[in-house]
């Protein structure tokens, strides 16, 4: 017996999640899919960022402040589910050569309308009283906000349910059902699942998935560790990270690349970040860089060199290689849908991804463009049956798009 419904969605991490209460919110008949437990992946294994201080100017900046606005305003009732903190964001420069730059990247964003304050060291420290000696100065980005992201992918999961959504776990996609090259529906280990919309919201999987339908979203894992101190009083008031971090964001290296996030949490604990290497999906502990993590975030609050950790995390980042998440209409699989590719801004960019993506399935016109995003930039696949693939008529499906 084939299950039917507006739109599938691949995926329950933030992103998935997201997308489905959007979906659901305007009407549509959601069904949600995955393979494990709802929020398991990469949204389990991160620090929750909402940030725009690390964006280059371009899309990834537009969606960011898109986003930024759908959690403010769309979700902004919900906040406290999901402990939103707007916090704001400290950037540290403590090299005269890392100041210019930064000084450099302020001005082009507050050209674009980013809120950025600069800080001076003595600014800095009546912010941030533990801030190292050897800080020259800062970046002060109100608009960085956080949540617990866990939290936030459960209550949005949980708001899709009650808008008529249905959320089925451990049911792996395994094949496409396909009405000559449009895809019409999932083929599961749970049976079969049809709709004229389906939307890959995978995260690192994504490219996987794609290959069923004979397209290609070059999709990588990226490892990155998180280490959680003891519980102390307050002593870091906002997400502080050095200068280094938006390089290493940036950056396409496969190797180690670490540069200290420092950011404070309700509970009391301090998370330290950040790590980023290319290892394929070796979920191993990697010792060197929890030690070059521990290292740069005491040189950046030296306190901490007296704090003990009590715990760290792990898991991988959706990477792609032009640092842009793959969101929209797949036109090389007609009915076939991404919003992956988030990388390390999935949590933040999830708001804006998933309100987008049910504008466009239910029609309407897109808050902002999705072109930039768009799937196909990645090349068509040769011409012809691609081998492998279910092609099937369903009874009673509503008819794919032509």
């Amino acid at each position: 017996m084939t299950r039917t419904a507006d739109v599938i969605v691949m995926g329950a991490g933030i992103v998935g999640a997201a997308t489905a209460y959007f979906c659901a919110a305007k009407g549509l008949k959601v069904t949600v899919l995955e393979q494990g437990i709802p929020g398991s992946g990469t949204s389990s294994a991160c620090e929750g960022n909402i940030l725009v201080s690390d964006k280059e100017l371009g899309p990834e900046l537009a969606l960011t402040r898109y986003s930024l606005e759908t959690w403010h305003n769309d979700l902004g009732e919900f906040r406290d589910l999901w402990e939103f903190e707007a916090k704001g964001g400290i950037i540290v420069a403590s090299r005269e050569s890392s100041l210019v730059s930064l000084q450099r990247v302020m001005a082009a964003q507050a050209g674009f309308g980013v809120a950025v304050d600069p800080l001076d060291a003595d600014q800095l420290r009546h912010l941030e009283p533990n801030i190292s000696p050897d800080a020259l100065g800062a970046a002060s980005y109100p608009e960085d906000c956080q949540v617990q992201p866990m939290l936030a992918t459960a209550h949005l999961l949980r708001l899709a349910v009650a808008l008529g959504a249905a959320v089925i776990p451990f049911t792996k996609v395994t094949d496409f059902l396909r009405r000559g090259q449009t895809v019409i529906g999932v083929r599961t280990n749970r049976g079969d699942f049809s709709a004229p919309d389906v939307v890959n919201c995978t995260g690192i999987w994504a490219g996987e998935v794609a290959a069923l339908a004979g397209v290609s979203v070059p999709v990588l894992p990226r490892r990155g560790f998180v280490m959680v101190t003891e519980p102390l009083p307050p002593m870091i008031h906002h997400k502080v990270y050095a200068a280094e971090y938006i390089d290493n964001v940036g950056s396409s290296d496969a190797g180690l690349q670490s540069s200290p996030v420092v950011e404070g949490t309700p509970s009391g604990t301090v998370l330290i970040g950040s790590s980023r290497e290319r290892v394929g999906f070796d979920r191993s502990v990697s010792l060197p860089a929890l030690r070059q993590m521990a290292v740069n975030a005491a040189a950046l609050f030296p306190f901490l060199s007296d704090v003990s950790v009590i715990r760290h995390y792990h898991g991988f980042r959706p990477y792609c290689p032009d640092h842009l998440p793959v969101l929209g209409h797949d036109d090389r699989a007609p009915g076939l849908w991404h919003a992956a590719g988030h990388e390390g801004a999935g949590i933040g960019l999830s708001a804006g991804s998933g309100k987008l993506l049910a504008q466009a399935l239910a029609g309407e016109a897109t808050g902002m463009s999705l072109g930039p995003f768009a799937p196909a930039r990645f090349g068509y696949p040769r011409t012809g049956t691609v081998a492998g693939h279910t092609n099937i008529s369903v009874a009673g499906t509503q008819e794919a798009r032509s």
